[in-house]
């Protein structure tokens, strides 16, 4: 049985792949996932690879009228090309999983409960942009899943960021710390971060050990848009952060604060 909380329809499913950016990123990364292809008359001059790709492995692609692309894509916000992928469902995080991303040093970013689909795929580009390479999402019915809004906007990341799947982010948190992560929470009633270095991020324990803190690999959530993060998954931080601003504004967007404290821990000294 899942467990509470989970989606029942965590399976493989048909996803729309929308934007020829995100097509481009797909075909260059896992042309064979591809399964059907579809595009406009602008867009046709600019696919010749890859309709002729889509010949060759004697699968469907052709031309359509705009009408069309969007009753295939779901929305009008196709960008002139769909491609249709199976999408294959979430995995779960083991030990193993976790000890090898301990291993690598960088940074992991968990999103607790983040509702909007879009905002999923802006924080996907950003963790592409910087080189992270694992998101963890919450399960729930409000939380985001990758969709046709996700890879659209994600402009192509979500063909370098893997993204998993946890029912219990208080657990996760624990097997993170044990395999060697700090644990980090963004909570706008945490104290402000006095520089936006890495080092910064870091309990004040690991930071008196200059060894260490180089070493430590750091997990960073964030919370729902308008709820922050759930009172367990804030208890189960090590340190719980906010970006300093003017304090004309309490917050900015999820994804925005994303793009601020990834650049922080991955080129911040």
């Amino acid at each position: 049985m899942a467990p509470s909380g989970v989606r029942s329809e965590e399976r493989s499913r048909e996803v729309p792949i929308c934007g020829l950016a995100a097509v481009r990123a797909l075909f260059q990364e896992r042309a064979g996932v591809i399964k059907r292809l579809f595009f406009d008359l602008p867009t046709s001059r600019r696919v010749g690879g890859m309709s002729g790709y889509m010949a060759r492995e004697r699968k469907v692609y052709r031309q359509v009228t705009p009408e069309e692309l969007a009753k295939i894509a779901g929305t009008v916000h196709h960008g002139g090309i769909v491609a249709i992928v199976e999408q294959a469902p979430l995995r779960t995080p083991d030990a193993t999983d976790i000890a090898a991303w301990a291993r690598e040093g960088k940074p992991v970013v968990l999103l607790d409960r983040i509702g909007n689909a879009h905002n999923l795929g802006a924080i996907v580009r950003t963790l592409a942009f910087f080189g992270v390479e694992h998101l963890i999402v919450a399960a729930g019915e409000t939380a985001a899943r990758p969709g046709e809004s996700t890879y659209r906007v994600a402009e192509g990341g979500m063909e370098h960021v893997q993204i998993w799947l946890s029912a219990d982010f208080a657990r996760l948190c624990g097997e993170l710390r044990t395999a060697g992560f700090a644990i980090v929470g963004t909570d706008v009633r945490g104290p402000n971060l006095a520089s936006l270095s890495r080092r910064e991020f870091l309990p004040t324990s690991v930071r008196k050990r200059a060894d260490t803190a180089a070493q430590t690999p750091i997990a960073l959530i964030l919370g729902n848009e308008e709820a922050g993060l759930a009172p367990e998954v804030a208890k189960a931080c090590d340190r719980l952060v906010r970006i300093p601003g003017s304090g004309k504004m309490e917050s900015l967007n999820v994804s925005a604060a994303a793009a601020v404290l990834v650049a922080a821990l991955t080129i911040g000294s």
